[in-house]
């Protein structure tokens, strides 16, 4: 099997070489599923799992998780069913989340990601939510990435005009694109996004058709698909792990577990991309600093009085705009508090040899 058609190139041979001097092979990460992994090498797919090596290095925050999507330096482990993962490479973009529950915590779900396909349903559910798209648009900001909107299900809705409008209001500059997974009408529009052996990256919540929009491009049945339960309208997980499929053609795309929350990690300037309105009011504000709450000259106050500014989109952009301070807050607290216990710990060791070298 021949790893440039998995994306391998001479900017990743040149950050494998030192890798290769020490006897280790190139791979990257097909499947994920928690702890244990899958990776495309040259002989083939294989098994794998963290050396210990990698994990103690992992504790230290010195390494990241492998992640689907990664490309890997590997040890072959002649004779074993399992290879070893020594390091992982430089990543170029990738798509991250805060992770679900309390820690602050960087969740990458895919890795080496060229364009992120956003997708909703049509089915008049829970799939086609402005505020939800708003979210996940934040988090491909900091991916790196092209986005895309995909309208799934567009069979089953009898105004796709409207709704290809409608989010078209939420991002004007991301292409949107209807189409029927299960009737196999559209999906031809979303190839040109993966030629050229660029990874692309399936996002939504259950329920959407995301894994019935894999088979469709690959033109065989290899996810399994579940209708959207009939008592409260909300999609079953079908897939529970991260997979890397090769597309016929060219190109290959992520297939994801459908996401209860969108929380965006480290959005940054991705929010001014998502509510580019804002930004462009802000630029008018009397003072650089303007909360856009009740400082004199505000220009976005001044919009949102005579209805130029939606008044829902600006709430969600405060909003996003808060958790992206509170996430940065606890993160510089966590990271201080780290770097307590370690210099604690080093005191200790220290205080410990002392005091066997005064016991001499």
């Amino acid at each position: 099997m021949n790893l440039k058609e998995w994306g391998w190139d001479e900017s990743r041979a040149e950050a494998f070489a030192p890798h290769a001097e020490a006897g280790r092979v190139p791979g990257r990460v097909v499947r994920q599923d928690r702890g244990a992994f899958e990776l495309q090498l040259e002989e083939g797919a294989r098994p794998a799992e963290a050396t210990g090596r990698l994990r103690r290095a992992m504790e230290r925050g010195e390494a990241e998780m492998p992640a689907v999507g990664d490309w890997v330096a590997a040890d072959p482990r002649p004779g074993s069913v399992r290879a070893g993962i020594e390091a992982v490479l430089p990543r170029r973009g990738g798509l991250s989340r805060q992770a679900a529950g309390r820690a602050v915590r960087e969740q990458v779900l895919a890795a080496n990601v060229d364009v992120v396909m956003l997708v909703c349903a049509l089915d008049g559910e829970r799939g086609f939510n402005l505020r939800r798209l708003e979210r996940a648009l934040a988090m491909v900001g900091g991916a790196g990435a092209e986005a895309v909107i995909v309208l799934n299900k567009a069979d089953l809705c009898d105004d796709i005009a409207g709704s290809l409008r409608e989010a078209g209001s939420v991002a004007p500059e991301v292409p949107a694109v209807a189409l029927s997974a299960l009737e196999g009408w559209g999906v031809e529009e979303l190839r040109p996004w993966l030629g050229g052996g660029r990874t692309g990256v399936l996002l939504g919540p259950s329920g959407v058709g995301k894994s019935a929009l894999i088979n469709a491009l690959l033109g065989a049945a290899v996810q399994v698909t579940h209708p959207v339960r009939a008592g409260d309208a909300r999609g079953r997980h079908t897939t529970t792990r991260r997979e890397l499929f090769r597309i016929p053609g060219g190109g290959m795309l992520i297939d994801t577990a459908g996401l209860r929350e969108f929380q965006p990690w480290g959005a940054g300037s991705g929010l001014e991309a998502v509510f580019p309105e804002v930004a462009e009011l802000a630029e008018h504000c009397r003072f650089r600093d303007c909360r856009h709450e009740s400082e004199p000259g505000c220009a976005v106050q001044q919009a949102l009085g005579d209805g130029r500014l939606d008044l829902q989109r600006f709430e969600h952009y405060l909003r996003l705009k808060r958790e992206q301070a509170y996430q940065a807050m606890r993160s510089r607290a966590s990271a201080d508090r780290v770097e307590k216990e370690r210099w604690k710990a080093i005191a200790k060791l220290q205080k410990s040899y002392w005091n066997g070298k005064d016991g001499e």
